[in-house]
């Protein structure tokens, strides 16, 4: 969860990098979220009553989406950052397919040992 709040602290920060575990972790956690409210939109839909109670788990999925944009945004530019590609490779992952392939490759790859361009090795004070 700590990871989660440190890229939820860094909003708009595109400057730096992210380790495999924060980038992964962040991701982690979104899934599980997004799996919650998911269940909570399914179970609302299934109550199928025109209420705007209903209505409530749909609202909270969009809103949560919204919110989190950002941050996983940011989040896999300092990925990139930290295996020493500029953060415009992101948009590789418009291409179909392929892109996303080489995006997720990207993701899983370790991170440079030595200080890059965007700063110093996230992992060296382990």
């Amino acid at each position: 969860m700590n990871w989660y709040l440190k890229c939820l602290k860094q909003y708009i920060d595109f400057w730096g990098r992210a380790r495999r575990k924060e980038y992964w972790m962040f991701t982690l956690w979104n899934v599980v979220i997004i799996m919650f409210l998911a269940a909570l939109e399914a179970i609302g839909t299934e109550i199928g009553s025109d209420s705007f109670a209903s209505y409530i788990p749909m609202v909270l999925y969009l809103l949560y989406g919204l919110f989190i944009l950002i941050p996983s945004f940011t989040v896999s530019v300092r990925r990139l950052h930290d295996i020493g590609k500029s953060g415009w490779w992101i948009l590789i992952g418009l291409i179909p397919v392929i892109g996303s392939i080489i995006l997720l490759v990207w993701y899983c790859t370790e991170g440079q040992r030595c200080e890059n361009e965007w700063g110093p090795d996230p992992k060296e004070g382990e």
